[in-house]
């Protein structure tokens, strides 16, 4: 998967489309990703004890990786790849063919 935790992404599909976030989980085996006030739902949640109060909740639920794109200087890019003669992989970004700093 060429998302990272962390990174800044734009939805480019569904309700949401145009709305952008940070990727705050991976979940490479399904191919998706959460994002920060992305895809939220309600959920009535039952009370569990006196500590945890119920109600309705609003969470994020995944969203497929490929209906999202990584901004790069407020531009939204494909990911690719390059190989250095080292041998080391780095992320880089299609349209500028530069190097995708680490997320932090």
């Amino acid at each position: 998967m060429k998302l990272k935790l962390n990174d800044t992404v734009i939805v480019i599909t569904g309700k949401d489309k145009g709305k952008t976030g940070k990727i705050t989980k991976v979940i490479p085996t399904d191919n998706k990703v959460i994002v920060a006030g992305v895809n939220k739902y309600k959920r009535h949640m039952k009370r569990r004890d006196a500590n945890t109060p119920g109600g309705i909740v609003e969470i994020e639920r995944p969203i497929l990786a490929s209906k999202v794109m990584l901004m790069v200087d407020k531009t939204p890019t494909r990911i690719g790849y390059s190989v250095s003669k080292t041998g080391e992989k780095t992320r880089i970004a299609k349209k500028t063919n530069s190097p995708i700093s680490k997320a932090k």
